[in-house]
């Protein structure tokens, strides 16, 4: 589902947020090209040019939402250096989108319903996960080979960090009274340091 050149990404870039302000407010099944279009202020024709349909646009914008993410995750890390910090600020950066910006939620909730049914974007959440959990296994790795964590299988250590991260993030998305991000980001560490934690 390729994008169509757009040098600066200007106008790509302005589909993209408009898509994710209409799936926050309504969901994928009620997103349509002449709503999209009157969201971003562009014609039909504009969304074809760059976009084929609704499904690579939604492909798109998880694209967005995920690199976003990253960035995030390289800030709060930046002046970190041991694993154990790193952990923490990806803990940090995760939860705090959950609270923060629930877009990237609603976006990857309708990217989750449509792979379901749509194997090149099944492709796409599968590239996301692995992407996200070889994140998390460069920072166990590297805790690891320091000694603050245990020896541990990277891949199943990397999932079980994600899955945690994950499903604390949704329900702060759902219930933003659950508990405070900063009792979210204790309650995380204490089961990740928990298992991998010397």
């Amino acid at each position: 589902m390729p994008r169509k050149p757009d040098p600066n990404h200007t106008r790509s870039n302005e589909i993209i947020r408009a898509t994710i302000r209409c799936l926050a407010r309504s969901g994928f099944s009620q997103l349509t090209m002449k709503r999209l279009a009157a969201e971003a202020g562009v014609s039909q024709g504009i969304l074809h040019y760059y976009f084929r349909d609704k499904r690579a646009i939604l492909a798109a914008a998880a694209g967005h939402v995920m690199d976003d993410l990253d960035l995030r995750v390289k800030s709060e890390s930046a002046n970190r250096r041991d694993g154990s910090s790193r952990l923490r600020a990806m803990i940090r950066a995760c939860l705090a989108v959950a609270t923060a910006d629930r877009e990237f939620w609603t976006v990857f909730m309708a990217l989750w319903g449509e792979s379901l049914h749509d194997p090149a974007l099944a492709s796409i959440n599968k590239a996301a996960y692995q992407r996200a959990r070889n994140a998390i296994g460069g920072i166990i790795e590297q805790g690891v080979r320091e000694g603050d964590f245990m020896p541990v299988n990277i891949v199943h250590a990397s999932a079980m960090v994600l899955a945690l991260i994950d499903g604390i993030s949704l329900q702060l998305t759902f219930d933003r009274n659950l508990m405070t991000v900063r009792k979210a980001e204790r309650l995380c560490e204490e089961v990740l340091f928990a298992h991998i934690g010397k």
